[in-house]
């Protein structure tokens, strides 16, 4: 469903996306002037859809060519879109849903929240350095050191 979600977004936001591009490289999408592309090797929907949400986020939040990563305004602008995709994937209210379907390894998190293992790890260590070790959000307590942890509060 979030697959669709995305497409949906980013017809709405005035985006092209081609789902089954052959690059000639191991990149797995790649956002320029309103198009999106997408991998012919991404292997499912839930791959799919991280990456997608990345590619927005270049649309949201990075301009000109930044694929030369050894510059560091580039990799900045990189990391700004990859925060996008992890906010708008898993945000904080997610994490609380997974608690309360009783989540308890990374794999049922990313399950849950439909989103790929390595996607998951990536956002908590993202929050992690965005809040510190743990953030208050609602009832809850998200704790991100030094393991996930969610403690609701009376």
């Amino acid at each position: 469903m979030e697959f669709e979600e995305l497409l949906m977004e980013a017809e709405t936001d005035g985006l092209d996306v081609v789902e089954h591009y052959h690059f000639k490289s191991d990149l797995k999408g790649l956002y320029v002037d309103g198009n999106i592309a997408l991998s012919d090797n991404l292997k499912s929907y839930t791959e799919r859809a991280c990456i997608l949400a990345e590619e927005i986020g270049h649309y949201h939040t990075t301009y000109g060519n930044i694929t030369n990563q050894k510059d560091q305004k580039n990799k900045k602008q990189e990391l700004r879109a990859r925060s996008w995709a992890y906010e708008r994937m898993v945000n904080l209210d997610g994490l609380i849903s997974a608690y309360k379907a009783g989540c308890k390894s990374i794999d049922e998190i990313a399950e849950h929240l439909d989103v790929t293992e390595a996607f998951a790890v990536e956002t908590i260590a993202h929050y992690r350095k965005k809040y510190g070790i743990y953030v208050q959000h609602d009832k809850f307590i998200i704790f991100f050191e030094p393991c996930l942890g969610i403690l609701k509060l009376v």
